[in-house]
């Protein structure tokens, strides 16, 4: 049984939530960061990333900046930018991304389920990305990023969904990227009991992405978690979608020596684990157990030999099989989330992004074929952790939207 409580959140005033909203505080370097704040004063990444008001002599990590950041959360609240709902409440946010749109329940899981391993991750998080958004959380007592959930979809939800989304929405707008936002506030009692009642009939709750967010929040949650009282910190500000509405893209990889060998040796140790194809053309695959890769200017179509492939929900996974048999196995790349020899590009970017890094700072790069939905289950079900940089999901949550108050 999962638990997923509605909570009063702080939200942007109406006519605000297009100026406010912001993608992920983690999806910019320090510089691009700076320049987004610089064009809207009232972007939420202000707070996210406060050290985007000082000087870039103050490192990111100074206590000064989550002090920044809570004197921006009381300032916003203050001038009335940020609105507190009167009760608790749950709320359906939808995204719009090239037409298709995936809705989800945004409401607030519990930490208690997260280490009992209801809420199931498939990746392992650092320390020091841990330590920035404990102090962010601790020192703002807000939670500001939602973490994105999935859940085995099924009919009572999606027609529930369906008939929310018939209503007039409280927000509607299209980010500068081009996407469309919506939001209902669901506030009364009887729809309230009922969405709670979903997830009371659910196993298990996914995390798709945020695994640093929701390992910091629950952090906090257990430092501050008092046997008897409940409290707002027992719970983390999460979106939780249908796995079946939601597009996991490719993440790509691009490498930048070819370990001591010529293009020519190198086609020669890929042949025992794959066949070859030439392309004219910028290789996507259409099909698990394929890559594209460039080298030397040309395309290739990779197909893995059945003699490698694997039925474990971990080994199997084209991303598991490339650093097997290609970047551990060929090009001693054992570690690929510490060497510099390798960098990875997501799917959003493009292959056109994959060419013009092979023609300024690597030579060699490959196309992947998404990780499916319930591949990325399967793994977590078996209590395993996938691959660094496996999934790409888009659209990305806006932080700024719905804001978690745990100071009680």
């Amino acid at each position: 049984m999962a638990t997923v409580k509605p909570f009063a959140a702080y939200m942007p005033a109406k006519g605000m939530e297009d100026k406010i909203a912001a993608l992920p505080y983690d999806v910019y370097n320090r510089s691009e960061a700076k320049e987004v704040v610089k064009d809207n004063e009232y972007s939420f990444l202000r707070i996210d990333r406060a050290e985007t008001n000082m000087p870039d002599d103050v490192d990111t990590y100074d206590d000064r900046v989550y002090d920044k950041a809570d004197e921006l959360i009381k300032e916003f609240i203050a001038k009335g930018y940020f609105v507190k709902q009167d009760k608790p409440c749950y709320y359906v946010y939808e995204l719009t991304m090239d037409g298709r749109a995936q809705t989800g329940i945004v409401g607030c899981a519990s930490v208690a389920e997260y280490e009992a391993g209801i809420v199931k991750k498939h990746e392992n998080t650092l320390a020091a990305k841990e330590a920035d958004r404990i102090n962010h959380i601790d020192r703002t007592n807000m939670q500001t990023g939602p973490i994105f959930l999935a859940f085995r979809s099924n009919t009572d939800v999606d027609t529930y969904l369906t008939e929310v989304k018939k209503r007039t929405p409280y927000y509607d707008f299209v980010s500068d990227d081009g996407i469309g936002h919506r939001v209902w506030i669901i506030d009364d009692e009887g729809e309230i009991s009922k969405i709670g009642s979903f997830f009371n009939n659910m196993n298990a709750l996914y995390i798709a992405d945020g695994h640093h967010r929701c390992a910091s929040a629950c952090r906090v949650g257990a430092g501050r978690h008092k046997e008897g009282t409940e409290q707002e910190s027992d719970y983390f500000l999460s979106v939780l979608f249908p796995e079946n509405q939601l597009k996991i893209m490719d993440y790509n990889r691009v490498i930048k020596d070819l370990n001591g060998y010529s293009e020519e040796e190198f086609l020669e140790e890929l042949e025992e684990y794959f066949t070859l194809e030439e392309s004219d053309t910028a290789v996507r695959p259409d099909k698990k157990g394929q890559c594209g890769m460039l080298l030397g200017g040309q395309w290739y179509r990779l197909k893995l030999k059945d003699e490698w492939k694997s039925d474990d929900p971990v080994e199997g996974l084209d991303v598991s099989l490339l650093q097997k048999y290609v970047l551990d196995g060929i090009l001693d790349i054992h570690d690929p989330k510490t060497d510099p020899r390798i960098d990875f590009v997501g799917g959003i970017r493009g292959l056109k992004e994959l060419e013009r890094r092979c023609d300024s700072d690597c030579v060699l790069a490959f196309s992947m074929y998404p990780t499916d939905i319930l591949e990325l289950m399967a793994v977590a079900d078996a209590g395993r952790l996938m691959p660094p940089k496996s999934t790409w999901f888009e659209p990305k949550l806006r932080s700024g939207l719905f804001l978690h108050d745990i100071s009680r």
